[in-house]
């Protein structure tokens, strides 16, 4: 099954095909024979994390339904360079046609996959979770949260709708932290978990006192996280943001908060390279 339902991940497909497809390929038509046929592998040509392969199968099945498609690998398999990800065999030219959307999909979530994977192997052994936030490709949220847990990652908000975040403009706009949280508790039931986000340790002492579900630290130093998870005493969940990359994750999860969020797992992710190689 997959992890993006498919009343979900087949308008993305069809949108990004239509982009493609909207002046016809004209490359294929006139060089190829319109009976030839085919075998293609998708290949990795470097170490990874495979995802995206529900969109990949389903951009070749979506231009011929005739094609015969095969995943090789699953979301969340390792690669190495030279695995072979899925195959497609069939009309030559309907292949061509979708191989550079498969080739989209699967190389970027793949990429996504492959840098949650290292954040999570760089925090390994600390109990720290590493987390996506909503800074996504806009269309392809749904995707890219989907590749995060291919890597490994934690599940984090999808959407404005799941949860209460009190971000800075929040507060500003509602008159403190304690006031925020207040009218969302009233507001939201007891279904509904609350976040809410500091800048300080003081801000962090109003907070504790009004009693959110989760506090965001955002920018803290290694000891103000430090001290923040002694203030904590286990009351709320503490997820750290902020100035998070490779090289400091590490320190930021050695002082025990519970949740590391990082923008960068889906809006700077490198594509992973994965080519389409045509059989003789």
């Amino acid at each position: 099954m997959s992890a993006v339902p498919y009343p979900v991940l087949e308008p993305i497909i069809r949108r990004a095909l239509e982009e493609d497809l909207s002046g016809g390929d004209v490359t294929s038509l006139s060089c190829i024979d319109a009976d030839a046929t085919a075998r293609a592998v998708m290949r990795a040509r470097e170490a990874g994390v495979a995802a995206g392969l529900d969109a990949a199968l389903l951009s070749f099945r979506l231009v011929e339904p005739s094609l015969r498609v095969e995943a090789l690998k699953r979301d969340g398999d390792p690669l190495e360079g030279g695995d072979d990800v899925l195959a497609v065999s069939g009309n030559a030219r309907t292949i061509l046609m979708a191989e550079r959307t498969a080739l989209n999909f699967a190389t970027h979530l793949s990429g996504v996959a492959s840098l949650t994977a290292r954040y999570v192997e760089a925090v390994a052994g600390t109990g720290a979770k590493i987390s996506p936030t909503r800074k996504t490709l806009p269309g392809l949220r749904a995707l890219q949260k989907a590749a995060v847990e291919a890597g490994g990652g934690s599940p984090h908000r999808f959407a404005l709708g799941d949860a209460v975040m009190i971000k800075d403009n929040h507060i500003a706009a509602s008159g403190g932290i304690a006031e925020a949280i207040e009218r969302a508790r009233k507001a939201g039931g007891h279904m509904r978990r609350i976040s809410v986000e500091v800048d300080t340790l003081d801000q962090l002492d109003i907070a504790l006192d009004a009693g959110p579900d989760v506090i965001l630290l955002d920018n803290f130093s290694n000891k103000a996280l430090a001290e923040a998870v002694t203030r904590n005493q286990g009351r709320a969940v503490l997820e750290a943001s902020g100035g998070v990359n490779l090289s400091t994750v590490r320190g930021i999860a050695e002082r025990g908060v519970d949740v590391i969020s990082v923008g960068a797992l889906t809006h700077s992710a490198p594509a992973l390279d994965l080519g389409l190689d045509f059989e003789a």
